[in-house]
């Protein structure tokens, strides 16, 4: 069945990047001169997604804005003759019907994010996309959607095991290269119970079973309702396997590795690249 809808978990508070997100979703955080949303969601479009489902919280009106039209900001550009900058706000906005926004009423985990856009999926593989997870290359759910032959898949990279209490891990069986059969899932484990150095990264295919498991409400680690407890009810049930993808990803939900992505975008910016790559030249042989 073809792949039509994507949901982005977007309710987060994101205190890690306080006092910036007080006031601001850390989803608009700028990577060069494009949100962290738009990103995710250009990728979305790329892969042949046709409906967006944002699950947002309070104070994240910013987002709905961003992909609406801004009457006078388009007038303003259109007086003043600047037509790439009036085409590019054009782009933002999408067809009408074709997004949708529920919210969360409280931050208690992925799955239950997820689990509030259920009467938006109906009974249809789903997409999520997490905008924290900024991958640089081709994007990592094209690449998944290409693949995919039933039941639910994720993206997976390999971590080393001392990082694994920040992911799901998965514990592998049959591996062909870029995709591996996922035999056993596990949230946020210690290094020392890690089933293997493979962890999920926030891009999901999931089939309809999914929504079934994460209703029952179980809190998993940290207290909250993971969505990789509810993929792991479902192994032996479905086909489940994790895509290796290609590109290269950035953990834009810290610190570093937003200035990380902030860097490596710049430097393949038409604009910018070679002026960023002159002064990062100059700095390190300085």
């Amino acid at each position: 069945m073809k792949i039509r809808k994507a949901i982005f978990p977007v309710g987060g508070l994101g205190t890690r990047f306080l006092p910036a997100t007080k006031a601001m979703p850390k989803e608009m955080l700028p990577i060069v001169d494009k949100p962290l949303i738009q990103y995710a969601v250009d990728e979305a479009m790329a892969a042949g997604i046709e409906e967006l489902i944002f699950v947002t919280g309070r104070n994240k009106t910013a987002i709905e804005d961003h992909f609406d039209h801004s009457f006078e900001l388009e007038t303003t550009l259109a007086q003043k003759g600047k037509d790439q900058a009036l085409e590019i706000v054009k782009d933002m906005v999408k067809l009408p019907g074709t997004v949708s926004y529920v919210r969360q009423q409280e931050p208690i985990g992925l799955g239950h994010a997820v689990w509030c856009a259920r009467n938006f999926v109906n009974d249809e593989p789903v997409a999520v996309l997490l905008a924290d997870d900024l991958i640089l290359g081709v994007p990592a759910l094209k690449e998944m959607i290409d693949a995919y032959q039933g039941g639910n898949m994720v993206a997976v990279m390999e971590v080393d095991k001392e990082e694994s209490a920040s992911y799901g891990m998965i514990s592998p069986g049959s591996d062909t290269g870029m995709l591996v059969e996922v035999n056993g899932l596990v949230e946020k484990p210690a290094p020392e119970k890690s089933p293997s150095n493979l962890a999920v990264v926030g891009r999901y295919i999931l089939e309809p079973a999914v929504f079934a498991a994460l209703e029952t409400a179980e809190t998993g680690a940290g207290g909250e309702i993971q969505l990789t407890d509810a993929l792991a009810t479902r192994i032996g049930h479905a086909p489940f396997y994790g895509l290796k993808f290609s590109g290269a990803r950035f953990d834009c939900g810290s610190k570093l590795g937003f200035l990380q992505a902030s860097l490596a975008f710049a430097r393949q910016h038409p604009e910018l690249k070679d002026k960023v790559n002159a002064w990062l030249e100059s700095e390190i042989v300085r």
